[in-house]
């Protein structure tokens, strides 16, 4: 048999030990604050019929799709792109639910995007939507939802930007450009950080927008102030446009309800140039920066009450956010943010051996200890002390465990503490209490 190459599909990874206890880390505060505000799990699975999935998230994104079939199934197959159709998907199913509808999931999703640094083929997307409340106060929730989990795993640089879609319609109502110019337009005023006036003065004129319409648009593009000024000024440009307005008094509820919750305006502000990416969004959108490191969004979402409806005769109103689980583990690497608590391996402490005669008592310890909530492993073989505490050392294992001869016989244990290079020999009944002082 010809020996095999070992390696991975682009945009694929093996995530070993020591990543994975971080990632936990960071979904086990995801999930604490999903499961604070109400939020409860749901599970769906990792491939839907390919109708389900397709004509919801606009061509670009569809070409991203990989597409799954077995055998001589005539079902059309793809593996799930995001978490939201598949939720759209089981409320249609399962009617009964009560609603709101309030879930969480936390589940990888494939899209065959061109890998790069906090970019992957496969990759996990933690969700928090509600389905079934048309009030705003449910999207000031998911708002806040966001800032607790990003405050809590220590991200103190960060701004979530908000805007509303009816806005965007709104403008392009004010430009008076034909419908078929507007994604252009669109993309154009979302580069506006990027590029600036300049720029996007130069990609609206590429796409053969008139000059007046430009000139009124770099007009209104230069509006800046506090939420409260911006979206008054927003107001007043675009009155006789009823959706602007609209979504305008959404946001200004928003953003009172963020002001009483104690978000401070550098965390959470208005602008009114961004444009999410995904054709099903209907009101309020979201999206999260961080300025240290820099990179793409890490958080995003908002509302999509049309969506459901794709799935059903009547639709309900819906809205929620993703939490860019990868993006927020590379930055908080680099960044070195995660507490000493997390550490490398999920061991505490390491029973050494000293030879056959004290296995059983050995094991008796292990026991104990982990009836005592401490995580354990036992050498399995004799190797000269010396080897075992080096083996602990190099995993990151906290503390070694020694019974040997002379402490057996006065039913002691020696526990040595390898950070502060310290040892303690204590009655075996002591061994738990001991190791739990030390860690605290």
């Amino acid at each position: 048999m010809a020996r095999l190459s070992a390696r991975l599909p682009r945009g694929m990874r093996d995530i070993l030990p020591e990543k994975m206890i971080r990632r936990q880390y960071v979904i086990d505060t995801i999930q604490s604050v999903f499961e604070e505000f109400g939020f409860e799990p749901l599970q769906t699975p990792a491939m839907e019929l390919n109708e389900t999935l397709q004509g919801k998230y606009g061509a670009d994104a569809e070409r991203l799709m990989y597409q799954a079939s077995h055998g001589k199934s005539k079902e059309k197959l793809a593996l799930r792109y995001d978490l939201s159709v598949p939720l759209c998907r089981v409320v249609a199913m399962h009617r009964d639910l009560i609603k709101p509808f309030k879930r969480y999931q936390i589940a990888p999703v494939w899209r065959a995007d061109r890998p790069q640094r906090g970019r992957y083929r496969e990759f996990y997307q933690c969700d928090a939507d509600t389905v079934g409340s048309s009030s705003v106060i449910a999207d000031a929730e998911t708002l806040n939802v966001i800032h607790e989990i990003l405050t809590r795993l220590g991200f103190r640089q960060f701004t979530t930007h908000i805007n509303n879609r009816k806005i965007l319609t709104g403008i392009g109502e004010f430009a008076g450009v034909p419908d078929a110019l507007l994604p252009g337009l669109y993309r154009s005023i979302d580069k506006l950080e990027k590029i600036g006036l300049r720029g996007v003065r130069r990609e609206l004129q590429s796409q053969e927008i008139p000059e007046d319409v430009v000139d009124r648009l770099l007009d209104l593009l230069q509006i800046s102030g506090d939420n409260k000024a911006i979206l008054s000024d927003l107001a007043a440009s675009l009155q006789g446009h009823p959706t602007a307005l609209e979504g305008i008094a959404e946001l200004e509820k928003i953003v009172s309800y963020l002001e009483t919750l104690g978000i401070p305006e550098q965390r959470c502000a208005v602008k009114f140039a961004m444009v999410r990416g995904l054709e099903y969004y209907t009101g309020p959108i979201y999206e999260t920066t961080i300025v240290e490191p820099p990179m793409p969004s890490i958080t995003g979402g908002g509302r999509f009450d049309n969506l459901i409806g794709m799935f059903q005769k009547e639709s309900l109103p819906a809205t929620g956010t993703t939490i860019g689980i990868e993006r927020i583990i590379d930055a908080m690497e680099e960044l070195d943010m995660f507490p000493p608590q997390v550490r490398r391996t999920v061991c505490e402490v390491l029973i050494s051996q000293f030879d056959e005669s004290t296995i059983h008592a050995c094991l008796r310890l292990g026991k104990e200890l982990r009836s005592r909530g401490i995580n354990v492993e036992l050498s399995h073989e004799a190797l000269p002390l010396g080897k075992q505490i080096r083996y602990a050392d190099k995993k990151g294992i906290p503390f070694v465990a020694i019974l040997g001869p002379d402490e057996l016989e006065k039913s002691q244990v020696t526990i040595k503490n390898l950070a502060a290079r310290q040892q303690k020999t204590v009655d075996i009944e002591k061994a738990s209490q001991v190791i739990r002082n030390w860690s605290a």
